[in-house]
């Protein structure tokens, strides 16, 4: 069955709270929203609406209830609220967020693979271990995304379905959080990175690490997880539609190439768009059957390639904005011939990141890592990045240093 927004055009005067504008009389560029797309969940959002613009055209199918708290059971019409509004400050340094990131990571971790298991086997998923497995999540990433995904970038579990979920609702945490988004959205967009690829657990194993190319009936198997994962959802009695826009809309793709739909353009959820983009850099970056892993730049920088393409531009290039030219976790190599991880970004000078070298010149491990702020070396001792690393290169294992 086809998904589509039911545009309805309206005149300005006529905006009231809780209605989703999806397109403008004018070019979204020309206003101070981020995307396009807005949920009026603010009367100062209708006065902006209303000075800029004459008519505009809402989904008659979003309604945004107001003071609603999101929860993966409710089945009420809350959507997703894209307003940037909150801003998050690092509360705790990396170095000290890090064994409370390692918990959060090892605990959603043994959850996931518990969950999966109970599903594999024909029992119902659980929305109270979802719960438990997200909100400490979201709550490590919110006071530092850094440390976490330095943590993340060095513990992978041999379990590629399991990682990737993992990773993808950390990555959806920090997106959210890099948005402005309320810590209820950041939730459900976490819960749905955790859940969108769930109906694989109905799938054959030897297919999905099937190493060389499938058939097209394969292929046809493959992508039925959505449906499957709709259905799993739907049995467990998870009805937060924001999670059920990512399950069902994170292989569409904003060509109309995607499935299982062919949606779009502005007819895919943002949540979709967000967690679609997602899906593909955490794969890439992930070592698979039939293919080795790419490094996380690498897989940005081919996401970016794709913008306007595969994904929407503007998501693409605020998702980079988020995760910086070498995202914290990725392994680089310095002018110096050395080494190193990716332990913080600098805000202000994206390409001099805050790494730990783990290696001398000619690539022989060290026997500690050595701390290095590259924004604040001086001219004289100025130190690049000059590429960036596959995890595995060089024989390097920073999680020794670490974990």
């Amino acid at each position: 069955m086809a998904f589509e927004i039911e545009e309805r055009r309206i005149d300005v005067a006529d905006l009231q709270l809780g209605m989703f504008v999806c397109r403008l009389d004018r070019p979204w560029e020309e206003t101070p929203f981020a995307l396009q797309g807005v949920a009026l969940t603010r009367l100062e959002d209708i006065d902006i609406l209303q000075r800029l613009c004459r008519e505009v055209w809402i989904d008659a199918r979003r309604l945004v209830p107001q003071d609603a708290p999101l929860a993966l059971t409710r089945s009420d019409a809350s959507r997703f609220r894209f307003n940037s509004s909150t801003h998050y400050a690092d509360l705790a340094a990396v170095e000290d967020e890090a064994p409370r990131a390692r918990a959060a990571l090892e605990n959603a971790s043994q959850i996931i693979d518990g969950l999966f298991e109970d599903v594999t086997s024909g029992r119902e998923l659980s929305v109270e271990h979802v719960e438990q497995a997200v909100r400490p999540l979201v709550a490590t990433v919110l006071r530092s995304a850094d440390a976490f995904f330095l943590v993340e970038g060095l513990r992978r579990s041999d379990s590629y379905s399991y990682s990737h979920a993992v990773s993808c609702s950390a990555l959806a945490a920090a997106f959210g959080r890099h948005m402005g988004f309320d810590e209820e959205t950041i939730f459900s967009l976490a819960a749905g990175g955790l859940l969108m690829d769930v109906g694989k657990t109905r799938l054959p194993e030897q297919l999905l690490q099937y190493p060389g190319s499938l058939a097209p009936s394969e292929v046809d198997i493959i992508r039925s997880h959505v449906d499957h994962g709709l259905a799993l959802l739907d049995e467990a009695g998870i009805a937060n539609l924001d999670v059920l826009d990512i399950v069902r809309t994170h292989h569409e793709r904003h060509d109309g190439s995607g499935y299982p739909d062919g949606l779009a353009g502005h007819a895919i959820p943002i949540s979709g768009r967000m967690l679609g983009i997602i899906d593909s850099y955490d794969a890439m970056s992930s070592a698979r059957p039939y293919r080795a892993p790419i490094s996380r730049t690498q897989a940005l920088q081919q996401i970016y390639a794709a913008r306007n393409r595969l994904h929407q531009a503007e998501v693409v290039e605020q998702f980079q904005v988020c995760l910086g030219v070498y995202p914290t976790g990725s392994l680089v190599e310095l002018s110096t011939g050395e080494v190193a991880i990716v332990m913080a970004q600098n805000q202000v000078r994206r390409l001099r990141p805050r790494v730990a070298i783990l290696s001398t010149p000619n690539k022989q491990p060290l026997e500690d890592f050595r701390p290095v702020d590259l924004m604040q070396l001086g001219d004289k001792d100025e130190v690049d990045i000059v590429r960036s690393l596959a995890v595995g290169d060089y024989g390097i294992d920073a999680s020794r240093f670490f974990l």
